[in-house]
């Protein structure tokens, strides 16, 4: 992890701490879950909502499962059309997916007012949007930034885009991928580079790439660099920039790690060390207290104590890919 950009990041944490998310309904059993799965299907999804508004979900946390329907707060919102890989503007103004034809769109929270931000040429297969959004920093001469970052598999190749958020059809152009400088330059790896995730105050972003196995880091401050930080996968950086939680392999099973770059030297600990089904696709709450993600008998949170994470909590019958909006 470079020493510059663990300088960068303490820059951009802002002072104090959100207010923890109210939580809706009764308390839920904390005990680790077993494989399984829900099926698919609209009459199978409401059945999922049904179930999934009696444990405790946190108000705000949406799950995605590739059809129309996205569960919010417990309940189906028929979206009109095939939902993928959705994400949210940090505000929650502001829904965003791949489509049925693998297009990028842009829609209001309950699906109305889609926009096809870029349309898929075909012959590719784009996936995991993420808003890269910043205000601007006149200090510094740093415009502001409102971005759709997503991972584009052309020609075999798989590669990171970006495309600007309120663009109507435009093009989107391959994101630059740098290396800090005297830790081997530009030699990170270009291509194999999927599952972005952008957060905190200057739009960095984290990515994974399948040929190394390792976790990147995207510092887009004053100019982009960056470097790889652990193996794993499916990261997801903390709303503060202080940490990442990605996926890795124990024993035959995926656990959740946490690498803290407020540690000198950084710190990676596993925070499912007790799993014995696979923990996949984290995500952070708004306020960086808690983390969503998924198990083969739905969505789970993780919520941090004075010793580090607690243990995973049911909050979802439905499995999806789990999102926190606003």
């Amino acid at each position: 992890m470079s020493a510059r950009y663990r300088r960068s990041t303490a820059a951009v944490v802002t002072a104090g701490a959100a207010a923890l998310l109210t939580l809706c309904g009764t308390a839920a059993a904390t005990a680790a879950p077993s494989s399984g799965g829900v099926g698919k299907g609209s009459a199978a999804m409401v059945a999922a909502a049904t179930s999934a508004h009696t444990l405790t979900v946190p108000r705000g946390l949406t799950i995605s499962d590739g059809t129309r329907h996205v569960v919010i707060n417990g309940r189906s919102v028929d979206f009109g059309t095939v939902v993928r890989d959705l994400a949210w503007k940090p505000d929650g103004s502001k829904a965003a997916f791949i489509d049925g034809h693998g297009d990028l769109v842009v829609s209001n929270p309950d699906g109305s007012h889609r926009v096809t931000v870029a349309a898929n040429p075909g012959g590719q297969t784009w996936s995991h949007p993420t808003w890269q959004v910043a205000a601007a920093q006149p200090g510094n001469q740093l415009p502001a930034k409102n971005n759709l970052i997503f991972s584009a598999k052309i020609h075999g190749s798989t590669v990171l885009e970006g495309v600007k958020a309120t663009s109507n059809h435009g093009r989107p152009a391959r994101i630059s991928l740098n290396g800090y400088a005297g830790e081997g330059g530009s030699s990170v790896p270009q291509t194999g580079n999927t599952w972005p995730n952008a957060g905190g105050t200057y739009g960095s972003s984290v990515y994974e790439n399948t040929r190394t196995g390792e976790v990147y880091i995207r510092d887009d401050y004053l100019r982009q660099q960056g470097g790889a930080l652990a193996k794993g996968s499916e990261p997801a950086l903390s709303p503060d920039n202080d940490e990442v939680v990605f996926v890795r392999s124990v024993h035959g099973h995926d656990h959740l790690f946490v690498e803290d770059f407020r540690s000198t030297g950084s710190v990676v600990k596993d925070i499912t060390p007790d799993a014995t089904t696979n923990y996949t696709e984290p995500t952070w709450s708004p306020n960086g207290r808690t983390i969503a993600f998924r198990a083969p008998t739905g969505t789970y949170t993780l919520t941090k104590t004075a010793h580090g994470f607690g243990r995973p909590v049911k909050v979802s019958t439905h499995t999806g890919l789990a999102a926190y909006r606003g």
